[in-house]
């Protein structure tokens, strides 16, 4: 009956150590967010996202923001909106799991990010550095579905294209 009992109670430390050990990811993601060390909180962050179902609602709310925020630190602004998005949903659904500061800077940065879209569309807030670079220029981003250039010389004949069987 002893041992019974000391597994039992064994077991549920064990447990209750395992939850701690996600919620301590969460403060060690959140440092490394408020020393401006982004990309190793958004590893942290990606190491514990699996997880994060075992984190308390406050702390799924904590989570949602501290990804969002160094997503758009990082410029990952597609990614940024989405985290942002949930932590509002979680703010909205629980008022207070945030801090008032918190809730005002995803407010603000939410509303920037939405504010991208509606004016651009969803493209303006893509990651790549050709989009970026059209952003800035004014020009469309380059199409993606053109036939890649011929290595080396640009005055390189191409290859003729196959004609269609059925046509003229």
């Amino acid at each position: 009956m002893r041992r019974l009992a000391f597994g039992l109670l064994l077991a549920s430390s064990l447990a209750a150590a395992g939850c701690a050990t996600y919620s301590d990811d969460l403060v060690r993601a959140q440092r490394a967010y408020e020393g401006s060390e982004d990309e190793r909180a958004l590893a942290i962050f990606r190491i514990l996202e699996p997880d994060t179902a075992r984190l308390s609602g406050s702390e799924q709310a904590h989570y949602a923001y501290l990804r969002g925020m160094t997503d758009v630190r990082l410029g990952y602004k597609a990614e940024a909106r989405h985290w942002l998005s949930l932590a509002a949903s979680m703010e909205q659904k629980t008022p207070g799991s945030l801090p008032p500061e918190w809730a005002k800077h995803m407010t603000d940065s939410l509303k920037e990010l939405n504010e991208e879209v509606y004016t651009a569309g969803i493209e303006a807030l893509t990651n790549s550095p050709a989009a970026s670079k059209a952003k800035t220029s004014g020009e469309p981003p380059p199409d993606d579905t053109a036939p890649p250039a011929a290595s080396g010389d640009s005055d390189a004949p191409r290859r003729p294209k196959a004609k269609d069987p059925d046509g003229p």
